[in-house]
């Protein structure tokens, strides 16, 4: 497939705080670069010969969602047929520890369904990810 069939969103819950949404979307950035490294672009020289390192090669829609919506989506995403998706989430049990290690601790103690999911970002192909969030508004 080639980047005009593939999508890449992030759905982050907008009645968080400006600075979590911004530290949500950060983190669930980082770990779609190293799930989806060949979507991260080669550097590029500016015309004065300096560097920028390379940026993912396709948009990354910014959908708002809320708690509810999140948890919703991230237990259908669960589902055998999503499986060929990449699906990152990130938590509350993440979000309120300072070391990994720790979330791995905490983690492994609750069950999903008491996780709160402060965002989810999926990339696949763009039938199946429009499929699931098509009908989401953008987060402004």
């Amino acid at each position: 497939m080639n980047d005009y069939d593939m999508k890449c969103v992030m759905i982050i819950d907008s009645e968080l705080p400006i600075g979590v949404i911004a530290n949500t979307s950060a983190i669930l950035g980082v770990t779609l670069g190293k799930h989806i490294p060949d979507q991260v672009g080669e550097d590029v020289s500016d015309a004065t010969h300096k560097t920028h390192l390379g940026i993912i090669t396709i948009p990354i829609s910014m959908l708002k969602g809320n708690k509810d919506m999140l948890k919703e989506l991230r237990e259908r995403l669960y589902a055998p047929e999503y499986s060929d998706l990449v699906v990152v989430d990130f938590s509350d049990v993440a979000q309120c520890c300072n070391v990994y290690c720790e979330y791995i601790s905490k983690a492994v103690l609750l069950p999903e369904q008491e996780y709160t999911y402060l965002g989810v970002a999926i990339y696949g192909e763009k039938k199946k990810v429009n499929k699931l969030t098509g009908f989401m508004p953008l987060l402004r």
